[in-house]
């Protein structure tokens, strides 16, 4: 087992919202002590449904957002506190990837400046040669041609774009990359393209990766181990196949039978949640699913829920998973295959390519989508 690279330790993030000469405003509870660890060399994933306060966990695990209490360390140094220099020396380490490959490229900048910016903060002796053999070689890197440095980010589509975020959070040379919904804006044909680049990518570059995805196939697939989010709070995690095959939360099974069953004729068992997830800015007392938990208790309704080993490295906050799980209660999740049939066509479809391109001459290569 390799040591982590990023520890978080009871974080929290509260937001104020509202409030003015008349009214206090309310405080909302976004993450509201979350503990994990990221190991170096694994994908990890983070899930849940929207509102549940991943995204605004990827940025405190960024330090895109400062907590309001808790503890972040990276290579065993704290960083939750850090500030100015030493914080952007600390991104050399650490980059992101947005959600929106549009917006988060400045339409008035070219790609070889987006993709060169990086390099004139943390390599400031690089000359100007130097930075144009580097850019180009970063383009090269995620799949775009040298000569794409002059064109801008409206020239390209939304899978290029993409390629070019990834491109500039490379430029630096960090350790570890954080993806909010990498490629939840793309085409279903070009996210294949741009799971398996970040995978060849992870591999060649000797990275860490921390993906925050809506679809399960796609965490299925890339991921090494995930954790499931709830209103604010881990609520499973472990290893992929384990979570998917073995899982013990009520939530994370009622998201497992939410999955499309692609086989004709085959169906699936679904649980569906009763009522809207409350507020984050007025959580319910005891455990937070309980208000939409076919399996809850008195206990659940006064007394939160602990993270508990369920077995090696699985880890599950429910008072009751153990009989939930002994009376087969509710969805069971296929513990035959660890993959759709379907799923992992739509990958391997995007690798051959990309192993045809490798062996293809230069000349005879076309743009990549």
């Amino acid at each position: 087992m390799s040591e982590p690279i990023l520890q978080a330790s009871d974080l929290v993030r509260h937001f104020r919202v509202g409030g003015g000469l008349l009214s206090k405003g309310v405080t909302v509870r976004a993450v509201d002590g979350v503990s994990l660890d990221i190991r170096r060399g694994e994908t990890f994933a983070i899930v849940g449904e929207s509102g549940c306060g991943k995204s605004t966990l990827a940025r405190l695990l960024m330090r895109l957002l400062s907590p309001t209490s808790g503890s972040i360390r990276f290579e065993g140094k704290e960083i939750s506190e850090l500030g100015g220099r030493p914080l952007r020396d600390l991104r050399r380490d650490m980059q992101f990837i947005f959600q929106d490959p549009f917006s988060s490229l400045n339409p008035r900048m070219s790609v070889g400046r987006i993709v060169g910016e990086p390099l004139e903060t943390h390599e400031p002796d690089l000359d100007a040669a130097g930075r144009r053999a580097r850019v180009a070689e970063l383009l090269r890197l995620v799949g775009l041609r040298a000569e794409h440095t002059v064109r801008y980010p409206h020239e390209f589509s939304g899978g290029q774009r993409q390629r070019i975020g990834i491109a500039r959070a490379l430029a630096s040379g960090p350790k570890l990359l954080i993806g909010d919904e990498p490629v939840s804006a793309l085409d279903m044909s070009v996210q294949a393209q741009v799971v398996n680049l970040l995978e060849d990518l992870k591999r060649d570059l000797d990275l860490t990766l921390v993906v925050i995805a809506h679809d399960l196939a796609v965490i299925r697939h890339m991921s090494d181990r995930v954790a499931v989010m709830y209103l604010g709070q881990i609520v499973e995690s472990g290893p992929t196949d384990t979570v998917f095959s073995q899982a013990r939360h009520p939530y994370t099974l009622a998201l497992l039978s939410a999955i499309p069953e692609p086989e004709h004729g085959r169906t699936r068992t679904r649980i569906a949640l009763s009522g809207e997830p409350p507020s984050p800015s007025d959580p319910p007392p005891g455990c937070r699913f309980h208000t939409r938990c076919a399996f809850a208790r008195d206990e659940c309704r006064v007394r939160s829920p602990e993270l508990r080993a369920a077995r090696d490295g699985h880890l599950v906050a429910c008072h009751f998973w153990q009989d939930i799980a002994a009376a087969g209660e509710g969805f069971t999740p296929d513990p035959v295959a660890p993959h759709r049939p379907n799923v992992e066509r739509r990958f391997d479809l995007y690798r051959a390519a990309s192993l045809n391109r490798k062996t293809t001459p230069k000349a005879a290569q076309n743009t990549s989508p």
